[in-house]
């Protein structure tokens, strides 16, 4: 999947959880400051990200993932394998 595709599956699943946060989306989207999601939010959108790309992220590299070009980055590397 190219950044742009990556970049609009997870604008839809930003969508489904809060409607008004996905016109926010870009790749310098901080996952915690722009989107201001707290911690349960951001477990239920990583668990929302592993369900629509069938992979697993543990907690450890969540906590890596400062933005949505993180996330991209991150992706594209698990999803390579």
């Amino acid at each position: 999947m190219t950044r742009e595709d990556l970049l609009k599956r997870l604008e839809e699943i930003i969508k489904v959880q809060d409607p008004a946060k996905a016109l926010l989306i870009s790749e310098k989207t901080s996952l915690k400051d722009d989107l201001g999601v707290d911690s349960i939010e951001l477990m239920e959108f990583v668990i929302n990200v592993e369900d629509a790309f069938s992979i697993s992220i543990p907690d450890e590299d969540v906590e890596t993932l400062m933005t949505i070009g993180d996330l991209i980055d991150y992706l594209q590397k698990k999803l390579a394998k």
